[in-house]
């Protein structure tokens, strides 16, 4: 998918299900969710295990959500994927997006047969710092590196 697409999508849908959110701070998910939430997204948890995470209400499943979502976005197994993609088509999503290193073809097909855009093997956090500002060291690699100390001007 290009730049322009995933861009619109990050414009425009604002309502994120969060499949597999996790409460502890140090998984990746965590972090992409309080980034989104911190620049107006509502994210909202989908996870079994926790009645709430970052101060939203948590469901236990795609269908207990009981207001319309625009992204599905999985923190799931590629081969857990499938499973997801009825559940989004249930509720109207507009989007299914695959975390990074998450790919599942037979699942997108299905989706985008359902009229539903994928994004697959991409994360968020990182796709919204990169088209919208905010790629630093914290959470994102900038490809920069350098040992070197920034001159001072006088």
């Amino acid at each position: 998918m290009n730049d322009r697409k995933i861009r619109n999508i990050l414009d425009s849908c604002k309502t994120v299900a969060m499949v597999g959110l996790s409460a502890n701070w140090f998984r990746p998910s965590f972090f992409a969710a309080k980034y989104l939430l911190e620049r107006g997204y509502q994210v909202v948890p989908v996870n079994p295990n926790y009645d709430e995470i970052l101060g939203q209400t948590c469901y236990p499943d795609l269908a207990s959500i009981p207001h319309p979502v625009d992204i599905v976005d999985l923190f799931q197994r590629a081969d857990q994927v499938e499973k997801f993609v009825q559940p989004a088509i249930d509720m109207q999503a507009k989007v299914l997006w695959l975390q990074l290193g998450i790919i599942n073809e037979e699942a997108a097909a299905q989706a985008t047969q359902a009229g539903l855009e994928v994004v697959m093997d991409r994360c968020m956090k990182i796709e919204y710092a990169r088209l919208f500002g905010g790629l630093s060291w914290m959470g994102v690699n900038t490809g920069i590196i350098s040992s070197k100390r920034p001159r001072v001007l006088p």
